[in-house]
């Protein structure tokens, strides 16, 4: 079994940063891949950002340039760096995990609000 607790949301104002941390306990292996998607209200889900164990990285159009992604292998750990958020960044964000041959496993979400 896999758990993956998130944390480092909140409301920030625009053009603000925010780092989303999520933490996951249970062996995911060496190969998997670590992301995070988003929800707004009223929207589908949609992938933000997703990095592999080989560290490649993959951004959603409307993030390229302002969120940066990480992991960090040893502590099972991803996070998700947010600079220069805007209103239309507000939504609850998920981590996911896909371990290769085990399936995916999601976070409970944890809410971004970017607002004056």
């Amino acid at each position: 079994q896999v758990q993956l607790v998130e944390s480092g949301g909140g409301l920030v104002q625009p053009g603000g940063s925010l780092r989303l941390s999520c933490a996951a306990s249970g062996s995911i292996g060496s190969l998997n891949a670590m992301g995070w998607y988003r929800q707004a209200p009223g929207k589908q889900r949609e992938l933000v950002a997703v990095i592999i164990s080989g560290s490649r990285t993959n951004y959603a159009d409307s993030v390229k340039g302002r969120f940066t992604i990480s992991r960090d292998n040893a502590k099972n750990t991803v996070y998700l760096q947010m600079n220069s958020l805007k209103p239309e960044d507000t939504a609850v964000y998920y981590c996911n995990v896909a371990v290769y041959f085990r399936g995916n496993f999601w976070g409970q979400g944890i809410q971004v609000t970017v607002s004056s």
